[in-house]
């Protein structure tokens, strides 16, 4: 491909096999940092009450171990849904989207001539269609940029 054709994608990766969006969650922070510092907020956590449980204050203990129990549920459902992302490539005349959420993966491929792409005004998700099933796609970027993926994913199966 040229290298015209590929500056013209802001949003795909643009090869000579087909084109490729990797959308994925914004993270700051990857589970396992997040795991170190709220393991370090724990054992802090844990010897404060241990002091004051040393000096008499009995009931501080089970409130800081309630605490890191609340903590870690917290931790356990963001890191769960750390990875999520959506995958859309276009190679072989083939449109194949996959959507992954909570470690699961939806796997939807669809012949690239049949393909429909609409995307409504708003914050709407684009929706690929063909053959009458449909994937939304666009969770994971900004909703001001998903009429840009909408127009990629229809300039690219034009050129297919």
């Amino acid at each position: 491909m040229s290298d015209r054709t590929s500056e013209s994608f802001r949003l795909a990766t643009v090869s000579d096999t087909g084109h490729s969006w990797v959308l994925r969650r914004n993270c700051a922070v990857t589970p396992g940092q997040l795991a170190v510092v709220l393991g370090s907020l724990g054992v802090l956590s844990l010897l404060v009450a241990g002091f004051f449980w040393l000096q008499g204050a009995v009931l501080i203990l089970p409130f800081a171990v309630l605490e890191l129990l609340a903590l870690m549920t917290a931790f356990l459902v963001h890191a769960r849904h750390a990875a999520d992302g959506e995958h859309i490539r276009l190679a072989g005349g083939r449109l194949v989207v996959e959507v992954e959420s909570a470690g699961q993966v939806h796997r939807s491929e669809f012949p690239a001539d049949w393909v429909r792409v609409a995307s409504r005004r708003g914050h709407a998700l684009v929706e690929v269609m063909a053959a009458g099933r449909s994937v939304q796609v666009g969770r994971y970027i900004r909703p001001d940029l998903r009429p840009l993926l909408a127009q990629e994913i229809q300039r690219a199966l034009r050129q297919a």
